[in-house]
């Protein structure tokens, strides 16, 4: 299959780019000093890749990516980076013998998990993003009463979110040690092997945490581009011309194809204007039945939002992925 072929709105990827970013975060961070976060791309057959490169262990983000993974075979070490109140699906993969540990942050997720039969738990600690995880405080305590429970507790993740997007890396240095403070203060409370945190923005900053979640860089999108990582666009929208007038014209792909959360996609040769349902508007015009490339603002949801992604070197489609990790 040509890429010419391809059925728009469509995702895709470019293969050589895919494989160098993948090379190069492994050798920034080679094998368990990543965990791969699947939450990015949604996709085993990038996991695959991923795997390959030396990183056998996985965040996931919710239970479906779990089951997903142990039925692609890459159930080796699975932590679901996430709460959940009932947790029977996880015991499930760890009766059938994949290795999953949860996330937990309240004696009511620690019951979830006993309840579930997984054994196996960090505490999730909060270091100054206004989500999930407990005050690095009550982080000893939590861990004792996962251990009371007779769970065993593996040790501490926290997720500085609020900082890995600072587009002035002095200041995201700065950030980034203040919330890692807080999780090394609750580690040394809590104990295990695992310090758990970052992200694709301080991959290379985050020397508090012995592995890093970080996924986005596999693909990359605007928001991540902007900050001088040192990987590649791999991930593009295609999009067809339906219609042209002589200050715009208009492509097959809108809100419907891509996380908006982060702002519009961008045109790799022009300004997109604005999204609509179906519908994204650019200039300058170009012909009716013209293809359209078009990078993400941000890349999890996006792949969250296509069935499939079309790998392609050149002109030429190599492979087709789905992007089975998708729903609950």
């Amino acid at each position: 299959m040509l890429v010419a072929d391809i059925d728009t709105p469509a995702m895709l990827i470019d293969a050589a780019a895919l494989d160098e970013n993948i090379a190069t975060m492994a050798e920034a961070l080679p094998g368990a000093r990543l965990r791969p976060h699947v939450k990015a791309h949604k996709c085993t057959g990038l996991a695959r890749r991923q795997a390959a490169a030396g990183h056998r262990g996985f965040t996931c983000a919710t239970i479906r990516e779990c089951e997903g993974m142990v039925a692609a075979g890459l159930g080796e070490d699975l932590l679901l980076a996430n709460e959940v109140l009932d947790a029977r699906r996880l015991g499930n993969l760890v009766a059938a013998g994949a290795r999953v540990t949860l996330a937990v942050d309240s004696a009511e997720t620690i019951d979830a998990a006993v309840a579930g039969g997984v054994p196996e738990v960090v505490i999730d600690v909060n270091v100054g993003l206004p989500r999930c995880g407990c005050s690095p405080q009550d982080a000893g305590r939590l861990a004792d009463l996962a251990r009371g429970h007779g769970l065993s507790v593996r040790g501490v993740m926290g997720y500085e979110g609020h900082v890995v997007g600072l587009p002035d890396a002095t200041e995201r240095a700065e950030q980034c040690k203040i919330a890692m403070e807080m999780l090394v203060a609750a580690h040394a409370d809590v104990g295990g092997e695992l310090v758990s945190a970052g992200g694709t923005g301080t991959y290379a900053l985050n020397t508090w945490a012995n592995e890093i979640q970080a996924g986005s860089y596999a693909l990359m999108d605007t928001a991540y581009g902007c900050l001088g990582l040192p990987f590649r666009q791999s991930a593009f929208v295609l999009a067809t011309v339906v219609s042209r007038s002589d200050g715009w014209a208009v492509g097959n792909a809108g809100l419907k194809a891509f996380g908006m959360d982060h702002g519009n996609p961008e045109l790799t040769d022009g300004t997109v204007l604005f999204c609509s349902d179906e519908h994204v508007t650019f200039m300058p015009p170009r012909s009716v039945g013209e293809l359209a490339w078009l990078v993400p603002a941000h890349i999890d949801p996006t792949m969250a939002l296509h069935e499939r992604v079309y790998l392609f070197s050149g002109d030429t489609v190599v492979d087709v992925w789905p992007i089975d990790l998708r729903g609950w």
